[in-house]
């Protein structure tokens, strides 16, 4: 051990009228001083300085604040993870400790003019290294399923446990109408209950986030799950084909580890022919950022039921084939929560048949994001070009199905 790590530690020895505990002592040279830990480390310093600790002393830096790191708070934090039956992998520790610990700590290194890590991080590794022994888990600092949060600004330390959400990813269907992506709330009561709702606190009984999350939640036991589709479709219209990529974010899952082949069989089951799911797995946070940008590479497929006011002819169609670029200014009906701006999006291609004088079907193909609906009525010229405009009629969409939600 060098001299002047000694005179440093004797010097912060006197600044603390040799009242310093162990811990605090060896943390200010854990990069100078080979030992097990902090504490060992403060004790081959005073026998190299023949200095023996003040007993029955209050630390002037921590309080003898790692005292309370115990068994009785382990036995608290079984407690608390016991009383909610959780299921962990992995964890990560957070403390919280008085600012004015942390403030003499720091002015204490300044002192002496030493680099040391924060009394917070020894803190955390302490209790961490002990629960890694006693739980048989691991710490983990980026992908933690945990985080257990210490408090020690109260004279018994409080344990808070924040458990971060899972992720699962999917594809779902919907074949039948009026029933929407998410729940929807009253509009009246806002989620509350009133006579508008039935007291039920939303205008549609089920949805499609809430046949999944029936499920998920009984086996996960969440509080509650997030939907993230890429995309939706009205409430009027079906979801078909492969189906419509989707993230289901669960809120303080209790069980991590779930079979989700199962829980794709039984939701199915639940929803009794009305949506489907399929290919449910587990992924990353990021993936629910991932599937709601629109990039250039995606694409939809819709079938539409056309009614026109005028009569047409089969030939009249043909007219529609020129649709490229559309400028839509955001449509009416979603003007009140959408930004009213104009977009523009591309028509990939478009087929029509002839039904009869007045009705025709439209198969078209389009980048994600331009509004179907809207393209056939003009939406009061909102949408240029349009169906209506190219046909010199009034048209409207009187049936609309998603046929493909993919990329190219």
């Amino acid at each position: 051990m060098e001299d002047n790590t000694l005179k440093k530690a004797k010097r912060l020895i006197e600044l603390n009228e040799n009242k310093i505990c162990n811990h605090c002592l060896g943390r200010k040279f854990s990069k100078l001083i080979d030992g097990k830990d902090n504490e060992d480390r403060g004790r081959i310093i005073r026998e190299k300085l023949e200095i023996e600790e003040a007993r029955n002393s209050i630390c002037p830096i921590c309080r003898n604040l790692f005292d309370k790191i115990n068994e009785s708070l382990y036995e608290r934090i079984d407690q608390k993870i016991n009383y909610i039956n959780l299921e962990f992998d992995n964890f990560l520790i957070g403390s919280r400790v008085d600012k004015d610990i942390q403030k003499i700590d720091e002015k204490m290194s300044e002192e002496i003019n030493v680099d040391c890590e924060n009394i917070k991080k020894e803190i955390n590794r302490i209790i961490g290294l002990s629960l890694e022994k006693r739980y048989n888990k691991e710490v983990e600092f980026e992908k933690n399923n945990i985080l257990m949060e210490i408090n020690f600004k109260k004279e018994e330390p409080t344990v808070y446990i924040r458990i971060n959400p899972i992720y699962i990813e999917g594809k779902y269907n919907k074949f039948i109408r009026g029933i929407p992506q998410t729940k929807w709330p009253c509009r009246e009561c806002h989620g509350k209950g009133c006579d508008y709702c039935n007291y039920t606190g939303k205008l549609y009984p089920e949805s499609v986030e809430e046949i999944l999350s029936d499920i998920v939640l009984k086996y996960s036991k969440g509080r509650s799950c997030k939907f993230h589709g890429a995309g939706r479709e009205d409430i009027d219209v079906l979801m078909l084909g492969e189906g419509r990529p989707f993230v289901l974010e669960v809120v303080e899952p209790k069980i991590r580890n779930l079979d989700l082949k199962q829980i794709e069989k039984e939701v199915n089951e639940y929803a009794n022919g009305k949506t489907k799911y399929k290919n449910l797995k587990y992924c990353k946070r990021n993936r629910k950022a991932e599937i709601k940008v629109s990039s250039p590479n995606t694409y939809k497929v819709y079938e539409a039921l056309v009614k026109s006011k005028n009569n047409i002819k089969k030939e009249d169609l043909k007219v529609l084939k020129t649709l490229d670029v559309i400028e839509q200014q955001t449509p009416l009906r979603v003007k009140r929560r959408r930004a009213d701006i104009i977009r523009k999006k591309r028509v990939i291609e478009l087929e029509t048949e002839f039904i009869d004088s007045n009705t025709f079907k439209m198969k078209i193909k389009t980048e994600g994001g331009l509004y179907i609906k809207e393209l056939i009525s003009s939406d009061e010229g909102r949408s240029k070009p349009s169906v209506s405009g190219l046909l010199k009629t009034e048209c409207i969409c009187e049936r609309l199905d998603v046929l493909e939600v993919s990329k190219k």
